[in-house]
């Protein structure tokens, strides 16, 4: 059965690089896809894992679906932060939900914002961007779906006290 909650948002901080926007500075859409990658791989890395590592143990989790909602463009050298928590998890799926925040008004918000935590009830700082999602099924290196609880404990271990924590 598919748990679905409000868990705690990690984060990564980044800066718009030049190459990212067009010619008036302003991001192009399909780089927020690409961010949602930098939330997730941050999110898991910050939970004491890696994605090197689930790949190492034969386990891939490709993105079976997409939502995204853009409500106001990043531009060029715009500091912003990518929050991500766990939005449903089970052996065998696993969803993010992402909110993707300009700076410039939170400059109280730690440089390095892989060591804060921002529990589910917490607002988060800055101003919304974007907001959306990422579905994802665990298969093996043959494109099998696969129980996560039965192939990796230790990463099911480690993605259900995250989703535990969020649900306190």
């Amino acid at each position: 059965m598919q748990k679905e909650s409000s868990g705690d948002w990690y984060t990564a901080r980044l800066r718009v690089r030049y190459q990212e926007s067009d010619q008036m500075g302003v991001v192009y859409h399909a780089n927020y896809l690409n961010w949602f990658e930098i939330g997730r791989t941050e999110m898991i890395r910050q939970m004491g894992y890696t994605y090197r590592k689930m790949e190492e143990q034969g386990l891939l989790l490709p993105v079976t679906g997409l939502d995204v909602k853009y409500h106001k463009p990043a531009r060029y050298d715009d500091e912003i932060i990518i929050f991500t928590r766990i939005a449903a998890f089970s052996g065998l799926r696993l969803s993010y939900e992402y909110d993707i925040r300009r700076m410039a008004e939170a400059p109280d918000v730690p440089l390095n914002a892989g060591e804060r935590v921002w529990s589910h009830n917490e607002s988060l700082p800055g101003e919304r961007l974007v907001t959306g999602s990422t579905q994802h099924v665990w298969v093996n290196t043959d494109w099998k779906p696969v129980r996560l609880d039965k192939t990796a404990p230790e990463l099911y271990s480690v993605l259900a006290k995250v989703w535990l924590s969020g649900k306190e």
